[in-house]
């Protein structure tokens, strides 16, 4: 599975994915790590892993649809299978999004769709959720909403800040996300409309479902 990265910060999940990567857990390689941020740390890290990265300045094009459309035919050079978003802070146009129309999947922290959007945790401390979580999910046009491929489950607590519950979520993502890109990789995600079904994967399972093989 030969990937695009596109990142803005620094990169946790990233490194993650590397991780899964140089494990050889997931056959192929990553092809490019792409940043509208040009103080990225995920830069940085991708350097650190001999993995081509650039910079691409959104102040160059007179619209986002403009830097989008330079950004899709940028990456159509590399051939990627899959275009992976880890902690990407643009929205993407629909021009884009129909570009890499199943080819696009990102990973947001919340059970979707419930607390789409921006700090997703901090909505769920406000709301007084007593669980949340993240998902990887394919990309729609409809923001954080797009066919959901797995989910984590994290528990609530009353001395939670936005931070700890952050933390906590983190190290989840951490696994669902090189998890969900393995199972693409070998051919196992389907989807059906807003139903994605990973063929022999373990479903009814907390705190991940469908339950976690190789992280």
């Amino acid at each position: 599975m030969n990937i695009v990265v596109l990142i803005s910060g620094r990169g946790s999940n990233l490194e993650a994915i590397i991780k899964g990567y140089e494990e050889g857990k997931i056959k192929g390689k990553i092809l490019a790590v792409i940043s509208n941020k040009k103080d990225a740390k995920g830069l940085e890290t991708a350097k650190k892993h001999n993995i081509p990265s650039y910079f691409i300045n959104p102040k160059d094009f007179k619209t986002r649809e403009d830097y989008d459309g330079h950004l899709a035919e940028f990456i159509k050079q590399k051939n990627p299978d899959l275009i992976v978003l880890a902690g990407y802070m643009r929205i993407l146009s629909d021009l884009f999004i129909e570009t890499f129309e199943n080819k696009l999947i990102n990973i947001h922290p919340s059970l979707i769709p419930s607390f789409q959007g921006l700090k997703a945790q901090k909505q769920a401390l406000d709301y007084g959720s007593l669980l949340t979580g993240c998902t990887v999910h394919f990309v729609t046009k409809d923001l954080d909403n797009g066919p959901i491929i797995i989910q984590a489950v994290v528990p609530i607590k009353p001395e939670d800040t936005e931070e700890t519950l952050s933390k906590r979520i983190l190290s989840y993502e951490h696994r669902i996300y090189p998890q969900a890109i393995k199972w693409i990789s070998e051919g196992r995600v389907t989807v059906n409309d807003r139903r994605v079904i990973v063929k022999d994967a373990e479903y009814g399972h907390i705190p991940v479902n469908p339950k976690l093989e190789d992280f």
